[in-house]
């Protein structure tokens, strides 16, 4: 309830101030450059900051004898005014300790006056300033609900800055650019409200309005260069100072300090009067150098790169919002009608993605289905099977369009029995992964209707392949006819990278061989990643497990007949260039906080585990399982992992052979040592799968009937976790 306020708020707050938002911030980028331009000029005396007025005032005042008032800029260049001996007041730059003219002051350039009156007003005077300064209140929020809804979505305040789990471009980047850019975003925020406020607050009192005149005095007449007061003002300090503007006693110098107002006898160098600023004006002037950028080139810069942030949030946060609304597929069959119900929970719309293919897929073979969000939970009085998929939001939360599922399903029991299975969207980089999707079975393990067809099954990072595990499952279970979505799987070749490829063994008596690759764009490329190639040009990918060795990408590849992948790479030589696209592959990482790792594989599926134990730096103790049909199939490998034992990064390895000698599979050998790989898992250990899904199935079961022995569900629990990572096809 609390995130959906925190969420609504936000939007409202910025579908209610994009327009000016927009005007403010691109006005805003542009302005930034102009005290870029203003400091490239280079006024500033290198003895600035050494001078007191003592010696600056007298001096001007010498070689300027009209001058009238001497005052220092943002970019502490020295200006006087003073009337010319043509006439007219004339302004010039110049060096304090000198008195050298260094320059004239040009007019502020017609687009930075035509942005300035755009960005403070609208062109609209007094009402354009007050919603300009509302737009800024408003940004002040805008800001405020989305630091809490980043707190929610990193679960909790500590895990603010942690890694964000990638789920699309818009919605990546509105997180990690709001984090990084939220100080500047609020100092402008904050800083453009209180000026807009300040308009609206009393004058501060003038220092003049405090003198007594009576108390004036002509003596003892001193130097001006022998007033006490500017022997002790830095020249630093100055903003403004006003020459008299006569000989009569009542004209007296006006200085304007940082900090204070002056009024100064011009005969004997008393204080006459002074007034210290308020704190409500001299943050006033504080917001005004930190708003406009005046405070130096570096914060100008972060000031028109934060107002360009401010541009990507609004663009990224409709993107997000548009992405949440659109693509939900339209029921063709009524609620009451259907024979296979989709709920989806889903924060920010990907989980759809998924649940609209496998809609769309039952519609097509006749199927009865009705596809809608968790929160509209019913009675459904024909409904046989319930698919259940849905994400976790914040610390465990249901989505948005989840919040009144317990609540309907209290209110809603089934009058038949309804087979359901509960798919959880998430990423293993949380701590509650998929949390929401283990408190639906809770649910609905207390109602009297619900039987299920699988425990619950989880989706890492949107896996493919996790999702296709858990479609080969459900379709065996259920007997309904269904392929993995190719929506799913279409690959994106817009960032493709170039490899050339370092070597290649020739194919052996099993018709494996080992192909190696370099490439200077994916050094990023980590062991367990896959690489997608595409052999013909087109559309259709291939997909092979890296195993990163000797820094290069190593691929295990098993040369079928017809094989469209594996025949391509077969005939690459050395030097040859490919191109192909790294897929990030973050759920099946070597863990690196573990007592212990069982390896498990099949075929080749090896080849990421070959690069994850030459990448053992801290010893941890591997075993390795790995299945051939023969003896000779293993000879392509079997040096490599001689070496890996003898240097300490293999712990023990068990070769298990289906064709010859004992005739077993891995899942055989496994059960044999049952005991070790239970000790295994109770110690917190990580057990790792790659081949088959044929493989995957076997072990799955072994594991389960090894976990049954301490408690029969915590195979699903173990596997929630990240304590059995599978990444099998």
């Amino acid at each position: 309830m609390i995130i959906s306020v925190w969420r609504y708020s936000h939007l409202t707050l910025a579908i209610s101030s994009f327009l000016l938002l927009t005007i403010a911030s691109v006005t805003g980028i542009f302005l930034a450059f102009e005290p870029v331009i203003e400091k490239s000029r280079d006024y500033k005396a290198a003895s600035f900051d050494t001078l007191t007025l003592a010696q600056t005032v007298p001096l001007l005042k010498e070689k300027f004898p009209g001058i009238q008032e001497v005052s220092v800029d943002d970019h502490q260049f020295v200006l006087v005014k003073y009337a010319a001996e043509e006439g007219g007041d004339q302004q010039v730059y110049v060096d304090p300790a000198t008195g050298k003219v260094l320059g004239i002051p040009t007019e502020k350039l017609p687009l930075f006056q035509w942005m300035t009156t755009l960005h403070r007003s609208l062109f609209i005077h007094e009402t354009g300033r007050i919603l300009m300064g509302i737009t800024a209140f408003l940004l002040i929020l805008i800001a405020v609900s989305g630091i809490f809804l980043v707190v929610q979505r990193q679960n909790g305040w500590k895990n603010f800055f942690s890694n964000v789990e990638k789920t699309g471009f818009a919605q990546y980047y509105h997180v990690v650019f709001g984090r990084i850019s939220l100080f500047f975003i609020l100092a402008i925020a904050l800083t453009g409200t209180y000026m807009a406020v300040y308009r609206f607050m009393p004058t501060p009192g003038k220092a003049s309005a405090l003198i007594d005149e009576s108390q004036i005095k002509e003596e003892p007449l001193k130097e001006l260069s022998e007033f006490t007061v500017l022997q002790q003002t830095p020249l630093s300090s100055l903003q403004k100072l006003q020459y008299p503007f006569s000989d009569f006693p009542e004209d007296y110098y006006n200085v304007q300090l940082k900090g204070r107002e002056l009024c100064i006898n011009q005969f004997t160098g008393d204080i006459l009067a002074q007034q210290n600023y308020t704190k409500t004006y001299q943050l006033a002037n504080f917001s005004l150098r930190w708003h406009t950028g005046r405070w130096g080139t570096i914060w100008a810069l972060l000031m028109a790169l934060a107002s360009a942030y401010i541009l990507f949030f609004i663009y990224s946060g409709f993107a997000i919002t548009l992405k949440r609304r659109r693509g939900r597929s339209k029921n063709k069959f009524k609620a009451k009608d259907a024979r296979i119900l989709i709920l989806v929970g889903s924060e920010n719309g990907g989980t759809f993605k998924f649940a609209d293919a496998i809609y769309t897929q039952l519609i097509r073979h006749g199927e009865k289905v009705f596809i809608t969000d968790l929160s509209n939970f019913t009675a459904f009085p024909n409904a046989e099977q319930l698919v259940i998929m849905t994400s976790t939001y914040g610390q465990g939360d249901a989505p948005s369009n989840a919040k009144r599922l317990a609540d309907r399903i209290r209110q809603y029991p089934q009058g038949q029995t309804i087979q359901y299975s509960i798919v959880g969207f998430g990423s293993r980089s949380y701590s509650r992964f998929c949390q929401f999707a283990f408190d639906i079975e809770k649910l609905l393990q207390k109602t009297s209707w619900a039987n299920p067809v699988l425990p619950v099954y989880t989706v890492n990072d949107k896996s493919p392949q996790d999702f296709s595990g858990w479609m080969t499952e459900w379709t065996h279970k259920t007997g309904f006819s269904m392929l993995m979505p190719r929506e799913l799987l279409e690959p994106d070749t817009a960032d493709l990278k170039k490899l050339s490829v370092t070597s290649r063994t020739n194919p052996d008596e099993e018709a494996s061989f080992i192909i190696q690759f370099k490439s200077s764009q994916l050094r990023h490329a980590v062991s367990g990643d896959l690489l997608a190639i595409y052999p013909r040009n087109d559309h259709r990918e291939r997909l092979y497990s890296i195993g990163k060795v000797d820094k290069n990408i190593q691929l295990s590849v098993k040369l079928h007949e017809h094989g469209l992948g594996s025949s391509f790479l077969n005939h690459l030589q050395q030097g040859d260039i490919i191109k192909a696209k790294l897929v990030k592959n973050q759920h099946f990482r070597f863990p690196k906080k573990t007592k212990k790792v069982i390896m498990v594989s099949n075929g080749t599926g090896i080849a990421p585990f070959l690069g994850m134990i030459t990448e053992n730096r801290r010893k941890i103790p591997i075993e390795l399982y790995c299945g051939f049909r023969n003896r000779s199939s293993f000879t392509l490998y079997e040096p490599f992992l001689n070496k890996q034992l003898s240097k300490g990064n293999l712990a023990s390895l068990s070769l298990v052979l289906s064709r010859e000698e004992e005739k077993e599979y891995v899942s055989h050998r496994l059960l044999k040592n049952s005991d070790a790989i239970l000790q295994c898992l109770k110690n917190g250990g990580v057990i790792m799968l790659c081949g088959s899904l044929s493989m995957q199935n076997d072990v799955m079961k072994v594991l389960e009937d090894i976990c049954s022995v301490e408690d029969p569900m915590r195979l699903p629990e173990l596997v929630a976790q990240g304590k059995i990572l599978t990444d099998c096809y």
